[in-house]
């Protein structure tokens, strides 16, 4: 990327960083994401009026999505990124960072996997959900795998009868676990759940040392520890199950802001081409972002290349809302949560703008 290029994309965005500390994180909320605390009780948005076009100038959205951060400032021109709106960059991922983020009210938007959204309706965060990916090829190229702990036999669903299985419950993989159960007509009594969280090492480091038999690991993680323990008799075993949804999901005040909403209807649209983009461009995304912004081997960084799925970025969400309904009656039914209507959760006006977005995006290739 040229200088040119860097101090175009510096006048157009800021990056804010990401304050753990939730005390810290209130003392930002005037200064990021004031609108995303505005009550739409009188002047907002419709939930069912058209999108807005015509972004009011000074309109700010702190947005926590590192992957398209990056994606921006390598892909230059080839991505529409002439918004009429300010981007404060939050470096802030995964579903616990969005939701505490979201409660101090300094994040508008995140990218997260399936549960986060689903978890914060059920802590009592007004969420929607505005665009979502999947993976063409998503039994080839599953998210995770189950990994076993060495000398484990590991052959078929069935066998996880009697193991010590992880368990996260407020993240995907809690939810793949329960899935993988009733696919393999077992229930948790069956079985033992382990609560640990999926963050870092935890999974493969408890497999490797034998405080649970399996685990649903995935990416470098589980590259690393199959190289590891596979002498050992570590394996891995794949679900069969769909795990791979990606969502951008925010507060609900934020599309109820009308200038906020503008703003998001542009974010969708590059968001999507940007899924294009990296998938399209292996090579500078395994060296620029990988290796040199990730600190990844070369080894690492090529597995990732190699098992990249194509992105489905649909414009109708309706499949990908049934199958969260299916989610949630299960974790609901498993965990003793309260009924949720997913449809709830989605805000279907932007499925057209992302799912348009990305097929002009293959159209240009």
């Amino acid at each position: 990327m040229t200088d040119d290029m860097t101090d175009d994309m510096t006048h157009r965005t800021r990056r804010l960083p990401f304050l753990a500390a939730a005390a810290a994180l209130v003392l930002l909320a005037s200064g990021c994401a004031a609108g995303a605390e505005a009550d739409d009780g009188t002047g907002g948005l419709a939930p069912d009026a058209a999108l807005p076009t015509e972004v009011p100038a000074g309109t700010t959205l702190a947005i926590g999505d590192p992957t398209t951060q990056k994606a921006f400032e390598l892909a230059g021109d080839a991505i529409d990124t002439d918004f009429d709106f300010e981007i404060e960059w939050a470096n802030v991922s995964g579903g616990p960072q969005t939701v505490e983020a979201f409660n101090a009210g300094v994040l508008d938007i995140g990218a997260v996997a399936e549960i986060p959204a689903v978890h914060a309706a059920w802590t009592g965060l007004d969420v929607q959900i505005y665009a979502s990916q999947y993976r063409e090829d998503w039994q080839e190229h599953p998210v995770y795998e189950l990994a076993s702990a060495p000398g484990v036999e590991l052959d078929d669903l069935a066998d996880l009868r009697g193991r010590r299985i992880a368990f996260s419950p407020g993240q995907a993989q809690g939810a793949l676990v329960l899935k993988v159960l009733r696919e393999a007509g077992l229930d948790q009594d069956d079985v033992e759940l382990v609560e640990l969280p999926s963050t870092g090492d935890v999974y493969p480091t408890a497999l490797a040392a034998g405080e649970i038999d399996v685990a649903p690991v995935g990416g470098t993680a589980l590259l690393r520890y199959l190289d590891s323990y596979g002498p050992d008799g570590a394996t891995s075993l794949r679900h069969g199950l769909r795990d791979d949804p990606g969502h951008l999901y925010g507060p609900t005040a934020v599309v109820r802001d009308p200038a906020k909403a503008a703003a998001l209807r542009q974010y969708v649209a590059a968001w999507a081409q940007a899924r294009v983009w990296i998938y399209e461009h292996p090579e500078i995304w395994k060296e620029k972002y990988y290796v040199e912004d990730q600190g990844l081997t070369e080894e690492d960084a090529q597995y990732l290349v190699d098992t990249a799925a194509r992105p489905e970025i649909p414009a109708d969400l309706t499949e990908g809302i049934a199958r969260t309904q299916d989610t949630v009656d299960l974790l609901a039914a498993e965990l003793d949560r309260p009924e949720l209507v997913a449809a709830d959760l989605f805000d279907e006006r932007f499925g057209p703008v992302a799912g348009e977005a990305a097929e002009q995006a293959w159209g240009a290739r």
